[in-house]
């Protein structure tokens, strides 16, 4: 892990603490050993399956544990988040299942099988903005305006602390891992699983993996502070967009506990979609699919998972798993990359 270990606002604690508050409402992700992408790697790869959840993405974790928190006050008042549309859903389901009224902004580019989710659970959908950046700033006004409570999608303890059982659930599937590898955009999931495996496993090596057209939490991490990025059209939608000028929590996060960053082309994300289907038969999105991408594109293998980094003869492969975090597109829309 990084030297800044100290400077983050979440622990092991508190993801241990999520852990034991969502387990009413968030099931354990399966992880399966995938043969095509150990052969490719050199090493053991498994993959962790949260596009099997319920809303599709891992963002079910984050929204639980924090309208888990909120108040009797807050849930009679109702909630609303802006989401590039896995966050939505998984804040649409958890407000259905717990009996609270959700309201998601959304851009209008999103995907249709992200709002139909949305909708399906009971959510308003105010759809506006072209990028997920102004349907963020829609969502601040319509907050204050009807006195929700807000849930964001990345910039917040509690969904951090919910996206980092994930880390908790992988050291008892996968006990040898070397590596995690997860997709990074506003930070929550990668800074969560590092601060559950520093607390327990810290020679555990966490893998941020951005689309090279939306790399603004990578290039935020390396300079200190939020950078803005101009958006670029990209398979991973999901992972474009700013982090916050004010960040408090997700950036640190990620500065303390993600060891390295890949950034991966367009070419390599659609051939982790279409791999996904065809190899394993699930259904990845772009944005689930770029830790895979990473592997394709030979960026990310047995010299990052292997026990011992000095390279020696006594060196392994070692063991990498790679959260497939959403699978929330058309199949048909897989197929069609191919």
């Amino acid at each position: 892990m990084t030297s800044n270990v100290a400077k983050a606002t979440i622990g092991n604690d508190d993801v241990r603490a999520a852990a034991n508050r969502i387990r009413e409402l968030v099931d354990p992700s399966p992880v399966i050993r995938s043969p095509w992408l150990s052969d490719i790697a050199g090493a053991a790869v498994w993959l962790k399956l949260e596009n099997l959840q319920p809303p599709g993405s891992f963002k079910i974790r984050g929204a639980a544990n924090k309208m888990l928190t909120l108040t009797p006050e807050q849930r009679s008042r109702g909630v609303i988040t802006c989401s590039g549309g896995n966050h939505g859903a998984a804040v649409a389901y958890v407000a259905q299942r717990l009996g609270i009224r959700a309201t998601v902004c959304v851009p209008r580019n999103v995907d249709l099988v992200k709002l139909q989710a949305i909708q399906a659970a009971g959510a308003e959908a105010v759809v506006d903005g072209a990028t997920f950046d102004t349907a963020l700033e829609g969502s601040f006004r319509i907050a204050r305006e009807r006195n929700l409570t807000y849930v964001h999608p990345f910039d917040d303890p509690h969904v951090i602390a919910g996206q980092g059982t994930i880390g908790l659930e992988i050291q008892g599937q996968v006990p040898d891992a070397t590596v995690i590898a997860a997709a990074v955009s506003g930070g929550g999931l990668a800074g969560g699983i590092g601060a559950a495996v520093q607390g327990s496993r810290p020679e555990v090596r966490v893998v941020g993996v951005s689309a090279e057209r939306a790399p603004t939490m990578a290039l935020s991490a390396k300079a200190g502070h939020p950078v803005d990025v101009p958006y670029q059209d990209t398979l991973a939608e999901v992972l474009t967009g700013t982090i916050g000028a004010n960040n408090e929590f997700s950036l640190p996060a990620v500065r303390a506990f993600v060891d390295r960053h890949i950034l991966v082309a367009e070419e390599h994300i659609a051939a982790a979609m279409i791999g996904a289907l065809r190899r394993h038969r699930i259904v990845v999105e772009g944005g689930g699919a770029v830790p895979m991408a990473a592997v394709l594109s030979g960026q990310l293998g047995a010299r990052d998972g292997a026990n011992d980094t000095s390279g020696g003869a006594d060196a392994s492969g070692g063991v990498i798993v790679l959260v497939v975090s959403g699978g929330n597109v058309d199949p048909a829309a897989v197929l069609a990359l191919g």
